[in-house]
């Protein structure tokens, strides 16, 4: 019982702080991405041909002549200056503007879910071999969920497996590590 309650604490405690740091994190990125927007608007009404300039300097550095970049600078400011401004000198667009609520809750579950491998295996295995069952099952979800990220991804699905196991056996051996140091056994 002992084990289960401090399993379901730890899953707990682990989502409400992986929500959190995604939900600060998520909201930091909208704030700079704001102050981003609000410095872009007041560069073009402070210097509009400066900020022209600056378009038509990346469109050439992309390859295109000057003319050609000057024209396409002209004309992509006379439809949308800020816009241009955002997509193409600081690479802000509106397709996936930040969500700090949906990250915090995506993060949670996805941390819940992972934790929850760990935990039921440790209901089911006996207790003079818990942490070597709970240890592989937990390498085993890593790597069957790594590979999965990196199939949704179209990544290669082994070295990302790979990659993260050894994460996982280096954060399990750190965490053991910590446990002996402090005199508790993990």
């Amino acid at each position: 019982m002992t084990i289960l309650l401090a399993g379901v604490a730890g899953l707990v405690a682990g989502a409400l702080s992986m929500a959190a740091g995604e939900y600060v994190s998520v909201s930091s990125q909208a704030d700079v991405e704001r102050a981003d927007v609000a410095r872009e608007k007041a560069e073009l009404v402070a210097n509009p041909e400066g900020e022209l300039a600056e378009l038509v300097d990346i469109y050439r550095a992309r390859g295109l002549t000057e003319g050609l970049a000057r024209d396409v600078a002209r004309e992509l400011t006379e439809v949308d200056a800020l816009g241009a401004h955002l997509r193409d000198e600081i690479g802000l667009t509106d397709l996936s503007p930040p969500q700090p609520i949906q990250a915090a809750v995506v993060s949670a579950f996805t941390f819940a879910g992972g934790a929850a491998v760990p935990l039921g295996v440790g209901l089911i295995a006996p207790l003079d071999t818990l942490s070597w069952w709970v240890g592989a099952a937990t390498l085993v979800a890593l790597g069957v969920l790594g590979a999965l990220g990196a199939k949704a991804g179209g990544a290669p699905r082994i070295r990302a497996a790979a990659r993260v196991i050894i994460w996982g056996v280096v954060a399990m051996t750190v965490t053991s590590a910590i446990g002996a140091l402090v005199g508790q056994a993990l």
